[in-house]
């Protein structure tokens, strides 16, 4: 479990600084800012508030369910799986969120029209954090 833990704040950390990777990537090589059709910039916030729902159902139905089980048996390597399995996948679609935002960048939008990616992506990144299932007896 210790282990699992600590690679998963390392993949936690390594996602993060790939964020801010993104922005001076994108800064520094993007083509020169040119209108962006509205509609591209709808549908990205649309799939980008559709996979926000998605990190959340992820949560619910890996990491939390995993919790409870490993909070009472943290031996059980099936819970141990889908608990590193479910954040691993939240880590996932948060980079997705900021690589919209890349993406956006090099269709021609400016900083400001990315910026809500990126820190859509790091924010929930962050705020998501592994931490150890903590067992009923010791709260």
């Amino acid at each position: 479990m210790v282990r699992t833990l600590k690679t998963l704040r390392a993949v936690q950390w390594a996602m993060l600084a790939s964020i801010l990777l993104y922005v001076i990537v994108a800064e520094a090589v993007a083509p020169s800012i040119r209108p962006v059709k509205p509609t591209l910039g709808y549908l990205f916030a649309t799939v980008a508030v559709t996979i926000v729902g998605v990190i959340f159902v992820v949560r619910r139905t890996l990491v939390l369910k995993a919790e409870e089980s490993l909070a009472t048996r943290p031996d059980d390597s099936l819970s141990l799986g889908h608990w590193r399995t479910g954040y691993i996948m939240t880590y996932a679609l948060c980079e997705t969120l900021a690589l919209f935002g890349f993406a956006l960048r090099f269709l021609g939008g400016n900083l400001q029209q990315s910026l809500p990616f990126y820190i859509g992506g790091f924010t929930l990144m962050f705020f998501f954090r592994p931490r150890a299932p903590v067992s009923p007896s010791s709260t």
